[in-house]
């Protein structure tokens, strides 16, 4: 292990196969929507462990993160971890049963501030910065899902963590559905919130994924950034790169369900990903290897996973379809819906979401 660059050189990654659902309007959709991931090149895992290295007090660690809960500094601390030939940062803390908790799209690990206190009492918490976001290295491929879990499963080695449940937000739903898929023998339980399913991943595995041209308007005002991150173009960058926060802005408060982030949140993440050119161009790569994770899926739906999963969705949000849709896709699910909360239920519903995790993981938690 070592310690990189604040921002590190780049690095190419890999690929391998499959993808997404939402009932019949959810096969569409779904597969319009999940989150984000494109590349593909194959990076090796390391697999000697040793303690991970203190990251430098850069931007996107916790000594730098605005706001955080009373005590936060003291028990989480920033790591910088080399492992599936990147470096990877992650905020670690605790010393109970491992629990992964992967951020989705447009946030970094600061995504789960208000969660990570009360679970830090139970299990040793673990939230890394996704390959390309963060303080994590920005690599020109391997934002397949394959590569995205290959990458935290090698975390999880170097950490020391031979098995370990999960909890995937947005695009963390889809890398974390590929985890538990790729990785079975290592992953306890899962727990997946507000998408409507990975993408490819359907009722009818025979059917192609028919994502719909048109759909009504409130669908398409919350879908319409994933076609657009998806274009492979310096155009997109630059046009994000000329009015920024005007672009996070309208996705934090449409995908909100009738509230927005806080103003020092929202500062914070479009700070964060729009420090320059290619910290934008790194943050899209997930989505524009989209494709790669379609095929991928397809063959994970053929073996369901047999571990336990639950689906959190908000109300004011994709609300049951985030359990729903991964019927078609695992054996024993449970599905919640948060009352009042919007997308972003780790930060507007933290309550909710504790009691939640603590009653889904508790068998975990006892076992460990």
């Amino acid at each position: 292990m070592s310690i990189s660059p604040t921002e590190p050189p780049t690095a190419a990654g890999s690929g391998r196969k499959r993808r997404l659902s939402r009932r019949t309007f959810a096969g569409g959709v779904a597969a319009v929507v999940g989150a984000a991931l494109l590349g593909s090149l194959a990076l090796s895992a390391s697999t000697a462990t040793s303690a991970p290295k203190p990251a430098a007090d850069a931007f996107g660690s916790v000594s730098t993160a605005p706001q955080l809960p009373a005590g936060f500094k003291k028990t989480f601390k920033s790591r910088f971890v080399q492992a599936n030939g990147i470096r990877q940062h992650v905020v670690i803390g605790g010393d109970g049963p491992p629990l992964l908790l992967v951020h989705g799209w447009p946030e970094n690990w600061y995504a789960w501030r208000f969660l990570m206190p009360e679970l830090v009492k139970d299990f040793t918490v673990i939230a890394p910065d996704q390959r390309g976001i963060g303080l994590s290295e920005k690599t020109e491929g391997g934002y397949d899902a394959a590569t995205l879990a290959d990458d935290l499963a090698a975390l999880m080695t170097e950490l020391g963590h031979e098995r370990f449940a999960v909890v995937g937000h947005d695009t963390g739903y889809i890398i974390g559905y590929a985890l538990a898929a790729d990785y079975r023998d290592r992953v306890d339980r899962l727990v997946v919130a507000e998408i409507p399913g990975p993408p490819g991943v359907q009722e009818d595995p025979n059917q192609p994924p028919a994502p719909p041209m048109f759909v009504p308007e409130p669908i398409n005002n919350k879908l319409w950034h994933i076609p657009f991150n998806r274009v492979n173009d310096e155009l997109i960058v630059d046009m994000v790169d000329s009015n920024a926060d005007a672009f996070y802005r309208y996705e934090y408060a449409i995908q909100g369900g009738g509230t927005t982030l806080p103003d020092y949140a929202i500062n914070y993440y479009v700070s964060l990903y729009t420090r320059n050119k290619d910290v934008l161009r790194a943050s899209f790569g997930l989505y524009r290897a989209w494709d790669a994770t379609l095929v991928q899926n397809v063959e994970r739906q053929k073996a369901k996973l047999t571990v336990p999963v639950l689906g959190i969705g908000g109300e004011n949000s994709w609300g049951p379809l985030a359990g729903e849709a991964m019927r078609a896709a695992a054996t024993d699910v449970q599905t919640l819906v948060i009352p009042g909360a919007g997308h972003w239920v780790a930060e507007q519903a933290p309550e909710e979401m504790l009691e939640a995790l603590g009653t889904f993981l508790a068998p975990y938690r006892a076992a460990g």
